[in-house]
């Protein structure tokens, strides 16, 4: 190691960087020293030694790209511009744009939440009336209670990020992967909806294509989304627009064609309630009322969308989200309100093949001129409002992935942004997850409703609940304490009553599966954390062993001379990694290098992509780690520079900043650290990215060489 006075040594390596063959050779390791990590040994095979001033330019041409990535640029479109400070102001949505991406999947549930109840009911019919008051009621609680929520966590997170702070992170596990199944089912169930909707137009010798189109339409959601949410959301919002006015046409029409006969469907209503009391009794009736309510609860899913999707939205982003909520509530509530009153208005049944709202659709516009093709104008728009409501799915589950990332309990590479600023490892895993479970359910409604309902309604009762504690506990001195006590407290009794029916009543019809599948998921994470602690330990323990590093002030030392032998380190943050690569480059090459170049990417990822300036909030702290290693190496006694680049993509950066540092330093020979495990497995490969080992690999193909410095881990 150097010391203050700046001795600086050889090294005992030759390679395309390395210094002439001329150079002495360095001293042999002494008896009982540590050897020196192999790990660079695949640097070395190079064909002929050349001296630095014979070798090529060795930049960063601008290649030709290939054929995938022309493809891929065609499909998704060309990377986002990091430097652009409008840029997030750009991909922020307006409310209406917000009600379109999010609000469509609360909207959606209109297509199977009240068929579901109605269904329930039976002969009840009459109960319709009641049990529309009651939905709306609900909706508007519900609705009430998440503006409220929205107040108390404006940087977002919902469900998992309101259990989390509220009742601890074990709550918050089970809520955040309750909302990662709860958001894989909502593509799956809205897309199997869209299908039954579109092929209930057409004959039945069609059905044996239906689960073909729905995985379709996943495919063409998941490429969307892939282009980004702006671009998805705008390319959706006709189809949001069809529905509002079809659905608006059909209630309304409806309402209004029967408005004459409605004193005598009251009076035949009360007649029948009156028959029914003395067949079924007080409880009985209570009893129907209360289970037919709780199995319509996929009516009210959907609605915490926006409250998960908080860094989605424009500023002020409380305003935008709370105005969003609004049109959401509003919407969905005179729709399945309006929806369960014209199912008891027009008799409708359920027939084969067909869902309640074509046969409503059909009683409504059957008899009008064009009725047909208003029928089929109307399922068309609630087929393609469905797949919009998919879109929530991809919207919002990414970004519970993205939180539990950053928490440490699913790996880490799911914070991460692609070149278009999407969560790409979250898409691409909702997408599979969701075609899974539409092949295993074969598309089947009310199993995948039910399967839904359960988590939906999961996360909501850990939500309410902490709000309500926490709403208790803090009454003193807060404003209007008894209003959102009360608020609360009822929307979770609500919620609690729809979770514990839905799951009794349901729970060997699909139930037991989405318990089982969420609660494999709970304990997944629970292991990937503790083995990221285990490491996070470990790479303090190194910190730990590494000694006491000098204090004293940093001399004033010239930069590294471009004639001499020169170390590039590429470093991620402060820590025990870092520091250890720098000290063991010394150990391994006593002599050597003259100076050091430290390189740093900072990474563009959702849990840092929150606000305009971010990016340069990014790039202020990405410098000041560099500062920090440069002030280490000068204590040392080593002459110091450091270079940075901004970017999603840490290796195609890397690539482009070690090459740009290759041309100022014609000597340089790069290293990075990485840690190792004593007996690697394929699920720690997952867990912790091979950026080191990528960058080497470009590094090498450019004929530059580097070293990677392994940090051990038993």
């Amino acid at each position: 190691m150097p010391t203050d006075s700046g001795a600086a040594p050889e090294p005992p390596v030759a390679g395309p960087s390395s210094p002439p063959a001329s150079d002495p050779p360095a001293d042999p390791p002494k008896p009982g020293a540590d050897p020196p990590p192999q790990a660079g040994a695949p640097s070395l095979s190079v064909p002929s030694v050349r001296s630095p001033e014979t070798l090529p330019d060795l930049g960063a041409p601008e290649l030709e790209p290939g054929l995938l990535a022309r493809v891929r640029r065609f499909l998704l479109g060309r990377p986002r511009d990091l430097t652009d400070r409008r840029l997030y102001h750009r991909l922020a949505l307006v409310p209406f744009l917000a009600w379109v991406g999010l609000g469509a999947d609360g909207l959606s549930s209109s297509a199977y939440g009240p068929e579901e109840a109605f269904r329930t009911l039976g002969e009840h019919g009459y109960l319709a009336l009641g049990l529309a008051a009651l939905m709306a009621i609900t909706v508007l609680l519900i609705s009430s209670a998440y503006s409220l929520i929205i107040e108390e966590f404006p940087h977002g997170g919902g469900g998992y990020v309101v259990a989390t702070k509220l009742l601890g992170e074990r709550a918050g596990l089970v809520s955040g992967c309750a909302l990662v199944v709860d958001y894989i089912l909502t593509i799956t169930v809205s897309i199997a909806a869209a299908g039954e909707a579109l092929f209930s137009l057409l004959p039945a010798g069609y059905q044996d294509w239906k689960l073909a189109f729905e995985i379709f339409l996943i495919v063409e959601l998941t490429l969307l989304n892939l282009r980004g949410v702006r671009e998805s959301i705008l390319t959706l919002t006709p189809v949001f627009i069809g529905f509002l006015l079809t659905h608006i046409l059909l209630i309304g029409g409806g309402l209004v064609m029967h408005l004459p006969d409605l004193p005598r469907t009251l009076s035949l209503a009360g007649s029948d309630f009156r028959t029914g009391l003395g067949m079924l009794g007080a409880g009985g009736m209570l009893a129907l009322f209360v289970h037919s309510y709780s199995l319509g609860g996929g009516t009210y899913t959907g609605i915490e969308a926006v409250s998960n999707s908080l860094t989605m939205m424009r500023e002020p982003v409380v305003r935008t989200a709370r105005r969003t909520m609004a049109y959401m509530a509003t919407s969905l509530a005179i729709t399945a309100a309006g929806l369960l009153v014209c199912y008891l208005l027009y008799q409708v049944a359920h027939e084969p093949g067909k869902t309640m709202n074509t046969v409503l659709a059909e009683r409504v516009f059957g008899e009008m001129h064009f009725g047909r093709a208003f029928v089929i104008l109307t399922m068309l728009c609630e087929a393609a409002l469905l797949v919009v409501a998919g879109q929530a799915g991809f919207l919002d589950g990414p970004r519970v992935l993205v939180n539990m990332a950053v928490d440490s309990w699913v790996p880490h590479s799911f914070a991460g942004l692609s070149n278009r600023l999407t969560i790409q490892n979250g898409i691409l895993l909702m997408s599979g997850a969701s075609i899974g479970a539409l092949l295993y359910t074969h598309g089947n409604v009310s199993a995948l409703v039910v399967m839904y309902s359960i988590n939906v309604f999961l996360t909501f009762s850990l939500s309410l609940f902490g709000m309500s504690l926490v709403t208790w506990r803090s009454r003193r001195g807060r404003e209007h304490w008894r209003r959102r006590t009360t608020l609360f407290t009822s929307s979770f009794a609500l919620c609690a009553t729809i979770l514990a029916v839905t799951t009794w009543e349901k729970f060997e019809e699909g139930g037991w599966i989405t318990l089982v599948v969420t609660g494999t998921f709970v304990l997944v994470c629970m292991l990937i954390r503790m083995h990221y602690r285990t490491v996070q330990a470990k790479m303090d323990q190194l910190g730990a062993e590494l000694g006491v590093l000098p204090d004293t002030p940093a001399p004033l030392l010239p930069p590294p001379d471009p004639a001499q032998p020169t170390a590039g380190v590429l470093v991620n943050a402060w820590g025990g990694l870092g520091v250890h690569t720098v000290l063991n480059i010394y150990r391994a090459f006593p002599g050597h290098f003259k100076g050091v170049v430290f390189v740093s990417i900072g990474v563009v990822d959702s849990g840092g992509f929150k606000g305009e300036g971010a990016v340069e909030a990014l790039a202020a702290s990405t410098q000041a780690t560099l500062d920090r290693y440069v002030e280490l190496a000068r204590r040392l006694g080593v002459p110091a520079d450091a270079r940075m680049a901004i970017g999603t993509d840490v290796v195609e950066e890397g690539e482009k900043l070690c090459l740009a540092v290759a041309r100022d330093y014609p000597r340089v020979t790069f290293f990075a650290g990485k840690i190792i495990f004593q007996r690697e497995r394929w699920w720690q490969r997952l867990l912790h990215n091979e950026t080191a080992i990528a960058i080497e690999r470009r590094l090498q193909w450019a004929g530059r060489t580097m070293v990677i410095m392994p940090a051990r881990v038993r």
